[in-house]
């Protein structure tokens, strides 16, 4: 019994460890500063200005990284966003996509 509970404790650990190190590789600030080019479609704070550009505010950033690297390797096409994701780092595809995850999608 005690060597389960020393593993589960183990185990808890490694994954505190690992959501630590995640966090501290996303950086909000760099993803608003990345963000900016973005703003003209999807708006200043995320929320669309017009219809047919979609809200990314308050969208889960594991869907929006996905769905930028689809843009940016070509799985996924947009006359626009493929040509604007395929300059984009990873690091910056995970801060953008981290950025507009943090926003309200309230209007």
């Amino acid at each position: 019994m005690l060597a389960r509970s020393s593993l589960f404790l183990f185990l808890c650990t490694l994954g505190l460890a690992a959501c630590a190190a995640a966090d501290d590789a996303v950086s909000l600030g760099e993803g608003k500063k990345s963000a900016r080019v973005c703003g003209s479609c999807h708006g200043p704070k995320g929320i669309a200005r017009v219809e047919s550009y979609p809200s990314l505010a308050g969208q889960s950033a594991q869907y929006l990284a996905k769905q930028l690297r689809a843009f940016r390797d070509g799985s996924r096409s947009d006359p626009q966003m493929s040509v604007l994701a395929k300059g984009l780092s990873n690091d910056e595809i995970v801060n953008i996509s981290a950025w507009y995850a943090s926003l309200s999608s309230c209007k």
